[in-house]
């Protein structure tokens, strides 16, 4: 066993986990069953999963063999444990394990000691099937944003850049496109300069948009690979467009996606939700904090869940800062601009993304 892997801990690891023996600042567990493939997933390369671990808790994990010993403040020792056994369970069915799974694992733990806490959820939850593999939304709002999406026809996801609003939008898409639950997929944003002038682009009209819609084609390449994508592009199966394209369509049989929905109008909003046609399911997502519209133009979004809130078949899943999935200073810049934003006596202002 190299010094890599070598853990040490007093925490027994198994489906019904008991504390063994704790100490003033030390909590010791051992994880079970013994396998040196799942140890050596369990602390990622470089320890870097471990590590990270550390540093978001403020404490210390000492390794020799399969035994962890944790060095800290109780509680933070207790939350450590948590996630540790989590992501050991994990490694069971994984080949891998992204450090985005253990920040998501470790929001998870510390919002279950805290005032507003975010549980995992029972059971399973929903599974997404795409060609590059299954997407299983992390965390009860995940689930539930998931859930609302594939039985309500108008679904809204509303929060900071972050929460994967959009990624689970679109993997929803692709997975109800690929059980044939729709016909064709289209992505739609509003075609709107994030707070800086970008003057005239070259090319035609196709290459002038494509910049304001890379992120979903990121995010279809992902789950599809570059080359279906493109087949599926041509044969008009999927439709990237802007937001402009949708007047004067009735959309059947189809799943559509309305992002950045901060940017739009409130004529474009209406305009939107007004081409649902049968067979189809439109989600809208967007955070409110970000409108790149001119200064005192009022965001179609914001409109829309005033006027929505008590219309039947429409849900709303609200994200906050405790959901980001990105890099944890995300999280923590995502509450420093809120804390300031709550102070300002004026209007909020644009914020660069």
């Amino acid at each position: 066993m190299t010094r890599q892997f070598q853990l040490f801990s007093r925490h027994k690891l198994t489906e019904n986990t008991a504390l063994l023996n704790t100490s003033e600042h030390t909590s010791t567990l051992e994880l079970s069953p013994q396998d040196p493939r799942r140890l050596a997933i369990l602390c990622g390369q470089f320890n870097e999963h471990i590590k990270l671990i550390e540093q978001r808790l403020n404490l210390r994990v000492l390794h020799r063999g399969y035994s962890l010993e944790i060095i800290g403040e109780a509680d933070m020792r207790e939350i450590a444990v948590t996630v540790l056994e989590r992501l050991y369970a994990e490694t069971d069915d994984s080949l891998t394990l992204a450090p985005e799974t253990v920040h998501l694992v470790l929001q998870i733990a510390l919002g279950e000691l805290s005032s507003n806490p975010v549980h995992v959820g029972g059971g399973e939850g929903p599974v997404l099937m795409t060609k590059k593999g299954t997407i299983r939304p992390r965390g009860q709002n995940q689930q539930r944003y998931v859930e609302q999406m594939l039985s309500h026809d108008i679904s809204f996801g509303v929060g900071p850049a972050g929460t994967g609003k959009t990624y689970l939008a679109v993997a929803c898409a692709v997975d109800q496109l690929e059980k044939d639950q729709v016909k064709r997929i289209l992505l739609v944003r509003p075609a709107v300069e994030a707070g800086e002038k970008l003057g005239f682009l070259p090319g035609d009209l196709s290459e002038k948009i494509n910049p304001y819609l890379r992120p979903l084609y990121d995010a279809l390449y992902e789950m599809l690979g570059l080359e279906r994508v493109a087949k599926l592009i041509e044969r008009q199966v999927i439709e990237v467009a802007p937001l402009a394209y949708m007047r004067g369509r009735t959309l059947n049989h189809a799943f559509i996606i309305l992002d950045e929905a901060q940017n739009t109008t409130p004529e474009q909003m209406k305009m939107f939700l007004t081409r649902l046609g049968y067979g189809s399911r439109a989600v809208i997502t967007g955070d409110i904090s970000q409108v790149d519209l001119p200064r005192g133009m009022e965001s179609g979004l914001t409109q829309a869940l005033t006027i929505l809130e008590q219309v039947k078949g429409i849900h709303v899943t609200r994200f906050a800062s405790c959901d980001v999935v990105r890099h944890p200073l995300v999280m923590r810049i995502v509450d420093a601009y809120e804390a300031w934003d709550a102070k300002q006596p004026a209007p909020r202002g644009h914020h660069v993304r």
